[in-house]
Parts: structure tokens; C-alpha cells; sequence
């Protein structure tokens, strides 16, 4: 191990991709660190490092110059109590100094700062140390991941950040270990499998420290697994505890925390049958996790069902398939239940509710009495405010544009559109649903000001198509939606249409005022998925965007204070420290994720292709931001003529929607995050596009094999399809109508 990141027509069914997780708890036992890569702090250390204890972590809120964990503190509301910078000298903010992260793919980490360092993750679960003055590498630890395993990513080879507890930081690898570091010098202690690596689990989330343990879910729904949440003792890496969020296919114990509410409630709301049986169910738990320090309990987001399709995925019951969807509490020591709240019943969508989950003491009684509150703006668009204590729903509004639902009734469930769950192809009407899979919320975290009463919300508006795909034939390892995303698109698209789509979407930064359930300012932005927030004490609030416009607003008013360009996509979670009396400022850049790769059509000409990187801020800073590196693009030109009939380009156009579009792009367009295919050199070559796309001669850059799921003919018609896409590319431009640039390769 080395030591070293829609046609505003029915073609909107473009759109589509979720950020999203059975594996028995002997498998995740195993792969201990042998001895001799176990370190020891070195005897001159001067402090030990990451010296971070439960009450540390407690009070992280007292000690504002660190930033001790993902979203800060255990109320997770991103909000810091540093005031050095402020509304008056915020026109000084300038660049101290940024580090190159050497990868080209989806960056999501937020920083943690603690006892003097900067730890930090990349792509592919790569941690980095550095020092938060200067930016000077002190150490980098490669996992070494198997580039295989990033294609059972649904959503790009990300990694959103690490724990730091008694020395060790924690890191979830992107292949389903859960690693325990030394702060000091980036060596592997322990390292555990947490999954079934035979399945097409995945780990994308930071961990969380509770009560000495290591708290970590996974990701997968997409493709099949079963999800779940487990516990793991923080000095040893054995499983305390572990809590499934969907039965076993037979519905019998699994000697797990969750046993008993399967049994007394949970098995009845799913039928006997189904896809569920042998995909898992789904459920997975890739993002939130919050440690409810008042009550003594966790609380987690849950994910999407497996597959999405509830028709397909649960056939013979009507069930609301618990706890797929929903917001769960469980005891911190045991993982037993206490609580549940399902934001989407039976879910049909990708409507995760994993999305940022934060704590406040609100006044929501009758008598404005104040109440412990969990708050989530999910997928589906409702902004929920939730009694943490007990998990009665206070109120629930829609804090976006959305026409799946109607608002909620008065047992919390929302109110259905009927045309919602039409998804059988024969009597499909053009519904074009809002919000689309990607959410009305994604991964990006939201901020709270806790003096304002405001939640800061990246928003988003776009739309899918919901389909049943008529060739469904259950596939776990590969994209098993049941959902067909190659319905209403048109083989040849006419000039325009991604224009048109572009301007059919849109972003938002909403000051949502909790209480009042209400938006009490908002910011358009010229781009959907939108990054992350801070909020500070001096009365503002930072946020990326995905043209790499980096600003500071008044978090009263929305008043745009300051902004800079960071010259790649600003999408992660801000962070800020202070150290010698000096604030800083910082953001990780890089773009790809889950929209960056499927949905680049709607932005490539905004943000071309560029390697990640650390960009740090302070007062004065007299540091720079590398230009663009105009070498990654590479020319869009057709490699060879265009061949075979309708037929075949059809057939073409719905397997590469099928296995393709994730990551390469719907409509054959590229981000250029990952090869743009119509550009490829392998596609003049019948024998090289399917030595590549079934014989796997490129695994080793993650490009797998393809052939358990497509075969020659339909390698052939993908490559007819591609080659016809480029074309088309070609011609509109010579027409001086092009719809899109050239990608990287």
C-alpha cells in the first residue's frame, strides 16, 4: 500500500441519474491490516495529531477555528462561528493557495482542519495531508482501488471526506472498505470490507464518529444491493452493530439491530415476489448521517428501491416497501429503532432521502414553544421539519418547482398526481415529472444560520420521463432501474435541442425560512446542480457553482457580496479555519459526479474539462488560479462514415441509453469528464470498439466488460449510433447551429 479525488418536449426523459448502496456480517469482518503496516506516532512529535476525543466533538462548535468533521459539528448546519472575515473587508478575499489533486473525475470532499492540519479526500477515496497555511503536501495515502470497481459507481468515483477520532482518520473506499489511518503519517492501522465485494456496492460518504464508533453506509440501489448502516468499534474495526434498511428476500432475522422492527412492522409492507428478491431492495445509506446528541440516537437518510421501478420491484404487494426513502433513528449504542419517517411511500423515482440532514431548536410549537428538529430538503422537494425526539412531522412545504405531488395530507404522506405512477409504455401521455431523479436537491449540503433562522438550500429544476423499460430483465452489477431512459428521445435531434434544454433547467440558491415554511429570498442560477454552502457568523453565506463561480452573499438579504472564478466546477461544501489570528476560506474543485457525467449536454460549453484541485482564500491572499488547461480538449471530429439502417441506429440508440449514457452522456454528448464516444478513435474500427466494449481491453481504466449484457450486434448498433450522433454534430455545425464543443479522451 503506497502512502501518497431536457427538447422541452418528451425528449426530457433524457434526464435522468440519481446520486445514490447483502452482505452478511462475517464478509464484513475480514481484511485486517497485518502488523508490520501498523505505525506509531513518532516519538518526537511534538502534539499527538487528529488528538480529537468525544467531547471535542461535542463542543466543535466552541473551538470554530478547526473544522472538525464533514458538516462541522454534530448539528451538521455547516455554519462556523469565525467572523475575521466579513460584509466590510470581503473585497480583499483573494486566493492563498491552491493544490493540484491529479484527477480529471468528481470531486466532493470537504476538508476537515484539525491541531494544524488539512485532511482531505479525491476521486477513487485518495486522502491527502496538508499543511492549511501553505498547502505544502504532507502526506498522501492511495487505497490503490481496482479501477474496475468504477463501474458499479453510480454516480462518479467520488468521495465526499474523512472522520478524524484518537489519532486515526477514517476513510469509506469507493470498493466497500472502511480504513482506519494514522494521522501523523497516512498509514493503514486497520481496514475492513464493510460489503459483499461480489455485488455492486459502493461507498461515496464520510464517515461519522459516535460514541467510539465508526459509523458508514454504502451505495449501490441503482445497480442492486441491499442497504444498510453499520457501526464499527473506532480502535479495533470490529462491528458493533448494524441496522438493514430493507428485509431479506425471505424476511427472516439477520441477527442484526433491525431485526425486531422488520418483524413487528416493516416485512408486511413488501410483497413475496418481485425483483426486490434478488436486487436487494435497495435502501442504501450514502450520505447523512447525524449523531442526535439531546436524544442519545442516530439519525439517516435512506435511499431509493431497488430497482426504482415499484411495479417491477414489488409486483404482488402495494406496500409502502420501509424503510426505502426515508428518514430513520435508531440507538446510538445498539442501532435498535426509535423512529421513522418516510418522506416518499413505495418510492417510484429515485426520491432518496439521503440528502443533508441538521439539527436546530426551532420555535414550531403551538405556542412557539421550541422544539429539537431534524430538517431535510430531499429529492422530492418538500422541506420537512421533523420532531427529532419522536419523529412526528411538524410541517412539510415544497421548497422547489414540483408536479408529482400536491402537497401532504394530514398523516404527513404526499398527495399524489395520479399521472405520477403511470408508467406503463401503452398508455404513457407525455407526463414529464418534476422533479427529475437528479432531485430537487442533490448530495450538495445545505447550511444553516442559526441568528437569521434561515436554511440555505442548493435547488434545482429539471425533469424526467418515467417509463417502464419493456425489456426489463433483472441485471444487478449493471443499471437496473427497470425505468426506460430511451423513451421519447428522438434518433436524430433536431438543431437547437440542447439549447432548449439547457434553457428548460435551472438552479437556485433559497434562504428557506423553517418555521414560516417559506423562501425568504432566492438567487437564480444559469445552471442546475449547484454546489455547496457555508454559513458564517459574520452574516454570510459562500457557495460554488457549476461554472466555477465561487460568491459570497449577504445571508440576510442574498446580496451578492464578492465573488471569484475558480476555473473548474465549485461544487463541494465550503469550509473555513482560522489559524494564527488568520481566516481562511476553502473549497475543493473538479467536476464530473452524477449530472457532470450523464447530463454534460446541458453545461460542456460552460466548464471544460480540468484536473481538481484545493483553491484556499484569506484576506490579501497573493496567491493564483491556474487557467484552464485547453490541452484536454480534443477536436470533434467524426472517425468514420456513417452506416447502418433505421433499424439498427434505433436498436443503437436504445442500448446505449441502457448501458451507456451514465457515463459517456445522453444524446451521445459528452461532458468530457469521460471520453466523448463520438470522438473516439475506437469507433472507426468494428474489432476495436468491441474489443473494448465486450472483450474489456481497457478495464484496467475502468472501462469493463460489457458482454453479460450486450451482444456483437449490439456493440455494432451502439457504434452505428455514435458515429451517427458525431455526424450530426458535424453537420450543424457547419450550419453554424452546433449544439455542443468537443470532450476530452
Amino acid at each position: 500500500m503506497t502512502s501518497m479525488r431536457l427538447l422541452a418536449t418528451a425528449t426530457l426523459s433524457a434526464l435522468w441519474l440519481a446520486a445514490c448502496g447483502n452482505s452478511t456480517e462475517d464478509t464484513a469482518n475480514t481484511d485486517t491490516v497485518s502488523d508490520e503496516a501498523q505505525t506509531e506516532a513518532p516519538a518526537d512529535a511534538q502534539a499527538p495529531a487528529a488528538d480529537v476525543d468525544g467531547e471535542r466533538l461535542l463542543n466543535a462548535a466552541a473551538t470554530p477555528e478547526e473544522w472538525l468533521s464533514y458538516n462541522g459539528g454534530y448539528d451538521e448546519q455547516r455554519h462556523s462561528g469565525l467572523t475575521s472575515i466579513s460584509k466590510e473587508n470581503i473585497s480583499d478575499l483573494a486566493p492563498a493557495w491552491t493544490y493540484d489533486l491529479k484527477t480529471g473525475r468528481g470531486i466532493e470532499s470537504t476538508p476537515v482542519v484539525v491541531d494544524g492540519v488539512m485532511y482531505l479526500t479525491s476521486s477513487w477515496s485518495v486522502v491527502y495531508a496538508l499543511d492549511p497555511v501553505t498547502g505544502e503536501e504532507l502526506w498522501v495515502h492511495d487505497p490503490e482501488v481496482d479501477k474496475a470497481v468504477g463501474v458499479k459507481a453510480c454516480c462518479d468515483v467520488v468521495n465526499r471526506g474523512v472522520a478524524v477520532y484518537d489519532g486515526k482518520l477514517y476513510l469509506g473506499v469507493i470498493d466497500g472498505r472502511l480504513q482506519a489511518l494514522d494521522a501523523e503519517t497516512g498509514d493503514v492501522i486497520w481496514s475492513k470490507v464493510t460489503v459483499d465485494q461480489s455485488k455492486p456496492y459502493t461507498i461515496t460518504g464520510a464517515p461519522r464518529i459516535v460514541k467510539g464508533n465508526v459509523l458508514i453506509g454504502n451505495g449501490g440501489a441503482e445497480l442492486g444491493v441491499r442497504g444498510y448502516l453499520s457501526a464499527y468499534d473506532a480502535e479495533t474495526g470490529d462491528l458493533s452493530w448494524r441496522f438493514y434498511t430493507v428485509p431479506n428476500p425471505n424476511k427472516e432475522p439477520d441477527g442484526a439491530a433491525s431485526d425486531a422492527i422488520f418483524a413487528e412492522l416493516a416485512n408486511d409492507t413488501w410483497g413475496d415476489d418481485g425483483a426486490w428478491t434478488t436486487d436487494g431492495g435497495g435502501g442504501t445509506v450514502w450520505d447523512s448521517i447525524v449523531y442526535d446528541v439531546e436524544n442519545d440516537q442516530v439519525i439517516f437518510g435512506v435511499g431509493n428501491g431497488s430497482p426504482w421501478n415499484a411495479d417491477l420491484r414489488d409486483p404482488d404487494g402495494d406496500g409502502d416497501n420501509l424503510f426505502v426513502s426515508s428518514i430513520v433513528a435508531v440507538d446510538a449504542d445498539t442501532g435498535e429503532y426509535n423512529w421513522h419517517y418516510q418522506t416518499t411511500p413505495r418510492d417510484n423515482w429515485d426520491y432518496t432521502a439521503t440528502q443533508h440532514i441538521m439539527l436546530a431548536d426551532l420555535p414550531v410549537g403551538e405556542d412557539g414553544e421550541t422544539r429539537r428538529v431534524a430538517m431535510q430538503a430531499p429529492k422530492n422537494g418538500f422541506f420537512y421539519v421533523i420532531d427529532a425526539e419522536t419523529g412526528e412531522l411538524i410541517s412539510g412545504e415544497p421548497f422547489a418547482t414540483i408536479n408529482w405531488a400536491e402537497g401532504l395530507d394530514e398523516d404527513g404522506r404526499p398527495i399524489e398526481n395520479p399521472e405520477a405512477r403511470n408508467n406503463d409504455p401503452a398508455t404513457y401521455n407525455g407526463f414529464v415529472q418534476v422533479p427529475a431523479p437528479y432531485g430537487a436537491h442533490n448530495w450538495h449540503p445545505m447550511a444553516m444560520n442559526p441568528d437569521l433562522g434561515l436554511v440555505y438550500i442548493p435547488v434545482q429544476e429539471l425533469g424526467q420521463a418515467y417509463v417502464t423499460d419493456p425489456r426489463f430483465k433483472s441485471k444487478p452489477a449493471k443499471w437496473n432501474t427497470g425505468m426506460d431512459f430511451s423513451a421519447g428521445m428522438p434518433l436524430r435531434y433536431p438543431e437547437g435541442t440542447v439549447q432548449a434544454l439547457r434553457a428548460a433547467t435551472k438552479g437556485q440558491l433559497v434562504a428557506w425560512d423553517p418555521v414560516k415554511q417559506e423562501a425568504r429570498w432566492s438567487v437564480d442560477h444559469p445552471a442546475a446542480w449547484n454546489g455547496g454552502i457555508l454559513s458564517t457568523e459574520s452574516g454570510m453565506v459562500f457557495q460554488g457553482r457549476l461554472d466555477g463561480t465561487f460568491i459570497a452573499y449577504d445571508a440576510a438579504t442574498g446580496e451578492k457580496l464578492w465573488s471569484d472564478q475558480l476555473n473548474s466546477g465549485a461544487l463541494s461544501g465550503p469550509m473555513t479555519y482560522e489559524i494564527d489570528g488568520e481566516q481562511y476560506v476553502t473549497i475543493t474543485t473538479g467536476w464530473g459526479h452524477a449530472f457532470g457525467l450523464a447530463a454534460g449536454f446541458l453545461f460542456n460549453d460552460a466548464v471544460p474539462p480540468a484536473v481538481g484541485k484545493v483553491i484556499t482564500f484569506k484576506l490579501g491572499g497573493e496567491g493564483t488560479i491556474p487557467p484552464l488547461d485547453t490541452d484536454l480538449l480534443v477536436t470533434p471530429e467524426p472517425k468514420t462514415e456513417v452506416f447502418g439502417d433505421e433499424e439498427m441506429l434505433q436498436a443503437g440508440l436504445v442500448h446505449y441509453s441502457r448501458n451507456c449514457s451514465v457515463c459517456h452522456g445522453m444524446l451521445g454528448i459528452s461532458s468530457g469528464v469521460l471520453p466523448d464516444l463520438r470522438w473516439s478513435s475506437y469507433t472507426a474500427s468494428e474489432e476495436a470498439w468491441k474489443g473494448v466494449v465486450l472483450d474489456g481491453n481497457l478495464a484496467d481504466n475502468g472501462m469493463v466488460s460489457f458482454s453479460d449484457v450486450v451482444t456483437p450486434e449490439d456493440a455494432e448498433a451502439i457504434r452505428a449510433y455514435v458515429v451517427t450522433q458525431a455526424h450530426m454534430k458535424e453537420a450543424q455545425a457547419e450550419m453554424g447551429g452546433a449544439d455542443t464543443g468537443g470532450g476530452s479522451q
